[in-house]
């Protein structure tokens, strides 16, 4: 009979090993990922979010929350957000036509204006290779292709963040060799992120009202 709780109990001490690493080394760069996207609101700037395979459907998440979760009321205005994998005729076009690894060129050509952010997500941040060949280069020609026209870049990584630690403006490095940990990481920092910006503008709300009445 295999030993299910000595598996359980190692995952776990990982996950805390991990969410020490990130307070103690990544606290800067989540603030940082915070701040970018707080402003991203303040100027109605368009948000949008990249990723493959589960990154993917992280994307996806994030974009939902960035939308709908940082704020109250249906009155009220989220963050622009758009996962640019979510529109599957569109992708299965530009991969068909173009390649999987030139897939969102195109598409920050088309919808993005400068000032607006580019976020991506990549377990590896665009080292490593499989039977395709190297991992994530789409993500990176994404982020290059954002940079040249005016945007800014956030990466969320893991293992060693590969090219995306230094491509991007921003990167969050989830500080473990496993793909699991990693993912699971990311989507545990979209939601720390989502929801601290829903209490920055609830903040920002109530200066401005305040700062009305005067």
């Amino acid at each position: 009979m295999s030993n299910n709780a000595s598996y359980i109990r190692s995952y776990f001490e990982r996950v805390k090993e991990v969410s020490d690493k990130l307070v103690a080394g990544q606290s800067d760069q989540i603030s940082a990922a915070i701040e970018t996207l707080l402003e991203a609101w303040k100027n109605s700037n368009q948000v949008f979010i990249v990723g493959n395979g589960g990154s993917a459907s992280t994307a996806t998440h994030f974009a939902a929350d960035l939308a709908k979760t940082v704020i109250n009321l249906p009155n009220e205005r989220g963050i622009r957000a758009l996962a640019l994998v979510d529109n599957i005729p569109l992708v299965s076009a530009a991969t068909n036509d173009w390649g999987w690894d030139k897939v969102y060129d195109g598409f920050i050509q088309t919808y993005a204006q400068p000032g607006d952010i580019l976020v991506a997500f990549s377990v590896h941040g665009g080292s490593g290779q499989d039977q395709a060949g190297a991992w994530s280069q789409n993500l990176l020609r994404a982020m290059q292709a954002a940079k040249d026209k005016g945007l800014k870049t956030i990466g969320f990584a893991g293992f060693d963040g590969g090219a995306m630690k230094t491509l991007a403006d921003v990167c969050v490095v989830v500080p473990v060799e496993a793909t699991p940990h990693v993912e699971s990481f990311h989507v545990v920092l979209h939601h720390l992120i989502a929801f601290r910006l829903k209490e920055r503008i609830a903040e920002h709300k109530q200066r401005e009202q305040h700062e009305s009445l005067r």
